[in-house]
């Protein structure tokens, strides 16, 4: 579906001259920066050896770790033994106060972060293209009650629902999800919306994009990654209620993979065989130390997924393939990071290769400095659609959080402004990718913006 441009859509306006307050956080970011660099400076000097050793001994125990959670038997126990060794002996090193410091330079770091955050506010954030709307005449809100540990219960959503006039549709065991969004719709729905997971979002949300009517993302499951890169409040559950009111309206990308819709993610690999296990929501930690060393250790062979890259180059024998509903700003694989924009119409799309014998070390080096896209293994690039080709009769993937297990080839494709998402007013409408720095150098430049008076970017 072509992307669309509403009427009367008008750009967000322009950005204002900063606060008295952020530019007063300008300063403290800029402060405590510079404080985390003196400590850091005067430490190396004060400790020109217990520093450095401390610092090595934690890289350390990080490996000694990771090599523990990808072996089996003695080499884990051993690996494991070794690493809480290593901890042991950074708190022993002679002048405990050595690694005091390497604790005050890290508040300090993430002092200065949560203040520039602060400081810079939305100024680095694109342009994005909104309209004003009124109220729904005739609002439908399905709920999964089931979703998040029970937020709709927690939040009370469907009270809060029924107060604004929204009539509320709570799942039982057994509905058909899209059945009941479809009858919602025949029924005269003028806005939709769903309070759940993301894997429910994106079932509504297709709905929603085949009738072509506005749509709203409750954020009531576990992680909510589609409303964190909506703009939306995670924490206050019930405020995104309001945009079934007066509220703001734009267009987002959805995705596809084959005939199934996604605003999220498709992984393959090493994650989407973790929760395939039946353990996994249950026991997360204990259910990835269990298989990691099958799909890690070094006998473990690569996964056999096959893709080409858009410059011709084949890509096969990966551990991990990422394929997303617009572009992730990634620093770690710790979670699958935000995207600057839902409105650039491409997937985007991340593998990881770990060579078995001294790759690991390497990621997680890379992953501890937060700089995974500096690993040897791990490439990305966009594009329109893509095609995932096995030799596996079957192929684990986990689509926006639900595993499934789908015959290839796998053929994904963006569609560009496919979807109406309404939010609140006063919603910030932009990620948390698209208001932050990419680099420190980016970061102080803006931050003496601000406190110089002007917008950050």
């Amino acid at each position: 579906m072509p992307r669309r441009k509403p009427a009367d859509t008008a750009t967000v306006p322009p950005v204002k001259r900063p606060s008295a307050r952020r530019r007063l956080a300008a300063a403290g970011a800029l402060v405590a920066l510079v404080a985390a660099g003196v400590v850091a400076g005067w430490s190396l000097v004060r400790y020109p050896v217990q520093l450095p050793v401390a610092v090595l001994l934690i890289m350390l125990a990080v490996v000694a770790g990771w090599t523990a959670l990808v072996h089996h038997g003695i080499r884990r126990v051993l690996a494991g033994i070794a690493a809480s060794m290593l901890l042991v002996a950074t708190v022993l090193l002679p002048g405990v106060h050595s690694f005091m410091l390497i604790a005050v330079v890290a508040g300090l770091v993430v002092v200065s972060s949560a203040a520039a955050r602060v400081a810079i506010a939305r100024d680095l954030a694109p342009a994005t293209q909104v309209r004003s709307v009124g109220p729904a005449k005739h609002a439908r809100l399905l709920m999964n009650p089931w979703s998040g540990g029970g937020k709709v219960e927690h939040f009370g959503l469907e009270e809060k629902a029924r107060e604004l006039g929204i009539i509320p549709i709570v799942l039982h065991r057994g509905d058909d999800l899209r059945a009941l969004a479809e009858r919602a719709v025949a029924e005269g729905a003028d806005v939709i919306g769903m309070a759940g997971g993301d894997g429910s979002q994106a079932l509504v949300a297709d709905v929603a994009r085949q009738h072509d009517i506005p749509f709203v993302c409750i954020p009531a499951g576990t992680r909510n990654h589609f409303a964190l890169d909506l703009g939306l409040d995670r924490t206050d559950v019930a405020a995104s209620l309001a945009a079934f009111g007066a509220a703001l309206e734009r267009r987002v990308d959805l995705a596809l993979l084959g005939d199934r819709v996604f605003v999220n993610n498709a992984s393959l690999g090493v994650y989407a065989k973790v929760v395939q296990s039946e353990d996994y929501r249950d026991a997360k930690l204990a259910t990835i130390a269990q298989l990691l060393p099958d799909l890690l250790g070094p006998d473990a062979p690569h996964f056999d997924l096959r893709l080409t890259r858009p410059d011709g180059t084949s890509v096969r024998a990966v551990d991990t393939v990422l394929v997303s509903n617009g572009a992730y700003r990634l620093h770690s694989l710790n979670g699958f990071g935000t995207r600057s924009r839902l409105d650039a119409g491409v997937l985007g799309v991340v593998t990881v290769a770990v060579d078995r014998t001294r790759g690991l070390r390497a990621l997680m080096s890379a992953q501890a400095a937060g700089h995974i896209d500096q690993f040897r293994g791990y490439q990305e690039w966009t594009t329109g659609e893509l095609a995932i080709d096995s030799g596996q009769p079957l192929v684990d993937v986990g689509l926006d959080g639900e595993a499934l297990r789908l015959p290839p080839p796998l053929r994904f494709r963006s569609l560009p402004g496919a979807l109406r998402v309404r939010t609140p007013l006063g919603t910030p409408n932009a990620a948390p990718a698209a208001v932050a720095p990419f680099d420190v150098r980016q970061a102080v430049a803006a931050l003496f913006r601000v406190l110089a008076g002007h917008p950050a970017g």
